[in-house]
């Protein structure tokens, strides 16, 4: 698969100088859920924060390079957790609870109400834990919390719902909450805004709290730049503008990614970079660079990019808001997958 656009079109060509389209059919797989160990999990909490400055605690999975925030007010304990990952075993299609289970254990040990799970996107690399920590916490701390995303989410889910076939009963109304631009939040005593993002998908969002923008698949670490725009609705000079959103914002904001990808120079993943350190280092938007080098270079980025490993899967799920299929008459929960056929076919 060459791109996003490639891997998600009805028809792809094959390589070679004469091409005939791969027609793509419907496979299909059930979906199975446990609970397991969790692995290889980075960790990074803030010190103790300024007045009006949430706790921050980042937890990092490994397996599809996402950071996964938790976010409290450090006086009355309130909180919300962005964008979680539910763990999925493409080989056996089970889905386990390991990364999930962590943010649980983390909320209880540190004594939070958790009234926001607060989606950046409908992401296309892993599945979201949304659901299952919703039904979760709500045993746990006896309340149920929200689930919020950006406004245009709608959009999204009559695309890909169309595209594999997940009726619309089925994502309709699964978010709680749908957030306009710049909409003003409560997390306990403190202040978010819901920042529109557009670039890496139409319906993107940051959440900016305190002095901390969660932007999501916006821009990455300065040693990797920005995201790929090749998303459907994807815009590379909507990107370039959202970056510079964000990099008119005090040099002292501190940027919480989505996604870490360390090389090889580099052995941890990064949470957090200061808008001052991006506008210095980010080697896509620092000082310096003008919109149409970086719309040539990000188009040629994307050319050469793979499509994400769990792209099929983690739309279908995504789009749901985390729930899982509904059984059909045979009690399977079923997802569907597209197949690459060659010419011989």
């Amino acid at each position: 698969m060459a791109n996003l656009h490639s891997a998600l079109s009805p028809k792809t060509p094959t390589s070679g100088r004469k091409t005939n389209p791969i027609i793509q059919r419907p496979s299909y797989f059930p979906a199975k859920i446990a609970r397991n160990k969790p692995q290889g999990q980075a960790k990074y909490t803030t010190a103790s924060p300024g007045p009006g400055e949430p706790t921050i605690t980042s937890v990092f999975e490994p397996v599809t390079g996402t950071f996964q925030y938790i976010v409290a007010d450090p006086t009355i304990k309130t909180a919300c957790i962005i964008d979680p990952v539910l763990d999925y075993d493409p080989v056996t299609q089970a889905l386990t609870t390991a990364s999930a289970d962590r943010l649980l254990d983390l909320t209880k040990k540190n004594g939070y109400r958790v009234d926001w799970i607060l989606e950046t996107h409908a992401h296309a690399d892993h599945l979201t834990a949304a659901s299952y920590l919703r039904s979760q916490l709500e045993k746990q701390q006896g309340h149920q919390p929200s689930v919020g995303i950006g406004k245009r989410i709608g959009m999204v889910q009559e695309r890909f719902g169309k595209r594999y076939g997940v009726p619309a009963k089925e994502y309709e109304g699964v978010f709680d909450k749908l957030f306009d631009d710049d909409e003003v939040f409560e997390i306990g005593e403190m202040k978010g805004v819901a920042m529109h993002l557009p670039g890496h998908t139409p319906d993107h969002l940051g959440y900016r709290i305190g002095d901390n923008v969660f932007c999501g698949d916006s821009v990455f670490h300065v040693d990797i730049g920005t995201a790929r725009c090749d998303f459907p609705g994807g815009s590379i000079p909507a990107l370039w503008q959202s970056a510079q959103r964000l990099l008119t914002l005090p040099d002292n904001v501190k940027i919480w990614t989505g996604h870490d990808y360390p090389p090889d120079e580099r052995s941890e993943p990064v949470p957090w970079v200061s808008v001052k350190q991006h506008k210095e280092l980010n080697k896509h938007i620092k000082k310096g660079i003008k919109e149409e080098e970086f719309v040539a270079m990000r188009t040629e980025r994307d050319k050469a990019l793979a499509a994400p490993r769990l792209l099929h899967q983690s739309l279908q799920f995504n789009i749901r808001g985390g729930k899982l299929p509904e059984e059909n008459e045979s009690g399977l929960r079923l997802m569907h997958l597209p197949l690459k056929v060659g010419e011989v076919w």
